[in-house]
């Protein structure tokens, strides 16, 4: 028995094309439209498979059981807004934005069966030609529940992301942007500046530890500036924090403290090894 009925997709990049196309493949739904507000992002994803039918407009959600907001942080809140009133009753409705507790506590206003979710499952690369049916597959989907969440709708959800293969953990989104802005936000400013701290010219000698850890600073700007202006607060708090660690370690370096770089490099190492 599929889950749902009619599953109606806004916004058909990476994060909602995959979905999509794994919601297919394992039969999630009876059906699954797509709605992009540029036409070729929605003709590929139907070309790859990962939705049935092209929506035209947004009355295509009149008769979703399920809508999922799949668009850049900035227009989830305008596109909930939109839906609100075309949506039928008992329709639940999620997001995969990257930053929960401003959404939530709008969209939580005026949508009653809203439930914010975060797939940690993104990448690098972005858009529907980098789709993978198996992107969320052992990875973590963080689900931020309110008092007026009701239970059938969060046993759903929690249901969905299970099929899916992602091990489902409930925070509040105050913690959620807590959290992420050490584990998700803080890495990718880290990877951002220190790629710009290495001249340009050294760059045909880069090693393997210099791409490893630059890596995510290919991740699309205009998306991530949108993350980081969306948890402003909790990121400049941070960033004290990573500022202090490094102050740390280059005042052992000026003071050729080698016994205080030991201890410091030694610490983060045995943190390190503790990361899932």
């Amino acid at each position: 028995m599929k889950m749902f009925n009619k599953v109606v997709i806004i916004g058909t990049g990476l994060i909602g094309g995959s979905l999509g196309l794994a919601l297919k493949k394992q039969h999630l739904a009876a059906q699954v439209i797509g709605f992009s507000r540029q036409q070729k992002n929605a003709r590929l994803a139907k070309k790859a498979g990962a939705i049935d039918q092209i929506g035209l407009s947004l009355d295509v959600v009149a008769d979703a059981d399920l809508v999922v907001l799949a668009t850049p942080i900035d227009t989830i809140i305008d596109f909930a807004l939109k839906i609100e009133k075309k949506i039928k009753q008992g329709c639940i409705v999620i997001d995969v934005g990257s930053t929960k507790e401003r959404i939530v506590s709008k969209v939580g206003v005026f949508i009653p069966n809203f439930l914010g979710c975060h797939p940690l499952a993104g990448s690098e690369k972005k858009g529907i030609l980098n789709l993978q049916e198996n992107i969320f597959k052992g990875s973590i989907c963080i689900i931020t529940p309110t008092a007026k969440t009701k239970k059938n709708v969060l046993n759903k959800v929690k249901l969905l992301w299970k099929k899916l293969g992602a091990r489902v953990i409930i925070l509040s989104a105050k913690k959620h942007d807590q959290v992420l802005a050490f584990t998700s936000h803080l890495p990718h400013a880290v990877a951002f500046s220190l790629i710009s701290s290495v001249p340009g010219q050294y760059l045909n000698l880069g090693s393997t530890g210099l791409k490893d850890t630059t890596r995510i600073s290919s991740s699309d700007a205009n998306l991530w500036s949108e993350i980081f202006l969306s948890n402003r607060s909790n990121l400049l708090n941070v960033l004290s924090v990573f500022n202090s660690k490094l102050a740390a370690l280059k005042l052992a370096l000026a003071s050729k403290n080698k016994g205080q770089l030991v201890k410091i490099l030694v610490s983060a190492k045995q943190k390190r090894e503790k990361l899932k």
